[in-house]
């Protein structure tokens, strides 16, 4: 397997390729790949795209990950609101722990990204390294950008919840090609967007092909709801009071009325907004276990943003795409 180029040599840990275990090595030489985004190389395994070091999470975590029927699972593709998710999530679970939500809130001093760690690249990411997990208090959360068809067999075989969040692909692209051009190195040249764009709509990008990624987890949602909760972005920013409380009941920690009455959910909606996290020292200032400024996980957190950048062909070409993929099966953006 080539080594990083010098150019690259500075990309963040949880990306560099000459740390492997041996099982991942030989597996690497087996499957397809393609020119990365930032690592040499991307390598599809299980009909998805993977950097090396990031594989190398997704065995350990397939092969080690022993779920809880109580454990709770936030999944999405990349830069399709994991943050936030992540943040709802957190402060719903533990809003009995921290009543007082601006006064010691974890979300305060800590980003969301370390609160709910992800699997494949922070808990199992180290191949000397098994996390022990059974210290964590039920309910535990935990997230990952894995597809359905790549979760660990306890996931799937136990009754623990898994909430999904997906994005209007063209958001997710352009927020992904803003956030990959942050992560390259200062000697690095930008990836050019026509570029960029024609591998996104190939399903070459770490995690993708996204629309395959999107309609596992919806057809496992109509097959079992009560596992598998499907939920869109853009419909949470309109109506994030109702999808919260609905995040609650799926969870089964619904809001009292009491809760309702005394602001409880619109705490946790404030405390979580786009506004107050991204203006929060931690994440102007702060780095990530995995080596990645906190800063870089917020950029603007709209909809419709893609109409900034993409041209006419390329709104039509994604569109077309995303018809073909996803709309036979009822579901549109």
């Amino acid at each position: 397997m080539e080594k990083l180029s010098d150019e690259n040599s500075l990309v963040p840990k949880y990306l560099q390729e000459n740390d492997l275990g041996e099982e991942c090595k030989e597996l690497l030489t087996t499957l397809p790949s393609e020119k990365g985004w930032i690592t040499t190389h991307l390598y599809q395994y299980q009909g998805f795209w993977f950097a090396p070091i990031i594989l190398q999470g997704v065995l350990s975590c397939q092969k080690h990950f022993q779920a809880l029927d109580t454990d709770i699972l936030l999944v999405t593709s990349p830069k399709s609101g994991t943050t936030w998710l992540k943040a709802l999530s957190f402060a719903l679970i533990n809003r009995n722990k921290y009543p007082n939500i601006y006064i010691n809130h974890p979300l305060l001093t800590t980003n969301p990204h370390e609160l709910v760690p992800f699997w494949e690249i922070g808990l199992y990411c180290d191949k000397d390294l098994i996390p022990d997990l059974n210290t964590l208090s039920p309910p535990r959360i935990f997230s990952t950008h894995l597809s359905y068809e790549s979760l660990p067999k306890s996931v799937k075989d136990s009754t623990c919840k898994v909430v999904y969040l997906c994005r209007d692909p063209k958001d997710t692209f352009v927020s992904y090609w803003h956030f990959i051009n942050k992560l390259r190195s200062k000697n690095s040249e930008t990836i050019p967007l026509e570029e960029a764009f024609e591998r996104f709509c190939r399903g070459v990008n770490p995690y993708g092909p996204i629309w395959e990624h999107v309609l596992g987890y919806w057809k496992k949602s109509l097959e079992n709801s009560e596992k598998v909760m499907f939920l869109k972005y853009e419909e949470m920013k309109m109506k994030p009071y109702f999808y919260l409380k609905e995040i609650a009941n799926f969870l089964e920690c619904p809001f009292s009325k009491e809760e309702e009455s005394k602001g409880v959910v619109d705490d946790i909606l404030n405390l979580c907004s786009f506004e107050k996290l991204s203006n929060l020292e931690v994440n102007k200032t702060g780095k990530m276990s995995f080596d990645i400024e906190n800063k870089c996980f917020f950029r603007l957190g709209r909809v419709g943003d893609w109409k900034n950048l993409l041209t006419t062909e390329m709104i039509e070409h994604i569109n077309t795409i995303t018809e073909k993929k996803l709309v036979k099966h009822g579901l549109s953006f």
